[in-house]
């Protein structure tokens, strides 16, 4: 079964391959236009790129998950960034292509060929400029602060500031000068307490683990907690991960609490798995809730905002993995499985912030979704 949907994915992969070979190379007609060399070489050139640019994105998925990064950084660089390449130059030759069809039932062949050729032209030049971008706006990590009202909230606890941290993914293109800069984000905030929301690396935790290590500078009065994400089960080292922060001096809440107290106001903090664990590192929500009532102030960490526990009494969830959809339009694709895509939404009673993350997953590239620490204040209804 496994070589079966291997088989599958490799032939998805050529067509698609062929496809985009056959809308730059062939569907614009460059002979009719250009001498023959030069339509030639405009040829080979479009179909040359397009099939270095697939194998370095196969090549540098292989290798992140295999090897440690830190030598292969370039060429790892290279082909996730074609994501982000390829991905805008189909959603464009699309669109060509549709225009295209139109003016073929029309029966206007010179001008289909004109607009497949500026099409081409124009969807090369579209998907370079928009991840040029996104490489720039994946770069630029930003503060987002919100305020939560929270009816249980004791006043002795109104104005808790919390960051929430998430999705760093170090690893195949971010190392610890990222991470050294996000905790120097978070200790400007001035946040009572840090949350750490999931998905801190991408590849062995004994080649990248070591890039976190800049976590331990975390200072907060209140402590650093944190939970696994779908990707540390994904690279099979979650527990790994999880003792590394804790030799960082952080809290590892595995379907557990802690209670933040202030001169007596209580806030409870639970946290719990992600959602993809298993056995015992399954999510298990009553474990993590267990001794609390509807009356008590409760923070829920949990990764992915699906997880969200409505009637349990939880008034807050901090919550990451969307990215904010991280390539436009995916937010649109996230939404069909999250209830929450960035901000704050009411989701089954429960008031879930979501963090767009501060790194970025595949491509170092963001479109329309800049990363960010989220610090939520606390204000007590």
């Amino acid at each position: 079964m496994i070589w079966l949907g291997l088989l599958l994915f490799l032939a998805l992969l050529l067509g698609w391959v062929v496809w985009l070979v056959r809308r730059l190379a062939v569907a614009p007609r460059w002979d009719e236009v250009l001498p023959a060399g030069a339509a030639r070489w405009v040829r080979r050139g479009a179909g040359a790129v397009v099939v270095v640019g697939t194998v370095l994105l196969v090549v540098a998925e292989v290798l992140q998950r295999l090897v440690d990064p830190a030598p292969w950084r370039p060429l790892l660089w290279l082909g996730l960034t074609w994501v982000s390449v390829v991905w805008y130059l189909t959603l464009a030759l699309a669109l060509v292509a549709l225009v295209c069809g139109v003016l073929r039932l029309l029966r206007r062949p010179a001008w289909r060929d004109a607009v497949a050729r500026v099409g081409a032209v124009g969807a090369v030049v579209l998907a370079l400029g928009v991840t040029g971008y996104g490489l720039v706006e994946a770069g630029d990590v930003r503060t987002s602060e919100v305020e939560v009202t929270v009816d249980d909230l004791d006043p002795g606890l109104d104005g808790l500031r919390i960051a929430l941290v998430t999705d760093l993914h170090v690893g195949p293109v971010r190392d610890t000068d990222f991470v050294a800069s996000v905790v120097d984000r978070v200790q400007d905030a001035d946040a009572d307490m840090v949350v750490l929301g999931g998905d801190y690396s991408d590849g062995l935790e004994r080649h990248v683990g070591p890039y976190l290590d800049p976590l331990g500078e975390l200072d907060a009065p209140y402590g650093v907690v944190a939970v696994t994400g779908n990707h540390e089960f994904i690279n099979g080292d979650a527990d790994e991960v999880m003792a590394r922060l804790e030799g960082l001096g952080v809290t590892a809440l595995r379907n557990e609490q802690v209670v933040v107290e202030r001169d007596g106001a209580r806030l409870v903090v639970a946290g719990v798995h992600d959602a993809v664990g298993e056995g015992d590192d399954a999510p298990d929500p009553g474990a993590a809730l267990e001794g609390t009532s509807p009356d008590d102030a409760i923070l829920y960490v949990a990764h992915e905002p699906s997880q969200v526990e409505g009637g349990r009494g939880i008034d807050v969830q901090m919550s990451g993995h969307t990215h904010g959809g991280q390539l436009w339009p995916f937010g649109y694709l996230v939404r069909l499985d999250q209830p929450a895509l960035a901000g704050v939404d009411d989701v089954e009673g429960v008031q879930v912030v979501t963090s767009r993350g501060a790194g970025a997953w595949g491509p170092p590239v963001r479109v329309a979704a800049p990363p960010e620490v989220v610090v939520v204040t606390l204000r007590a209804g």
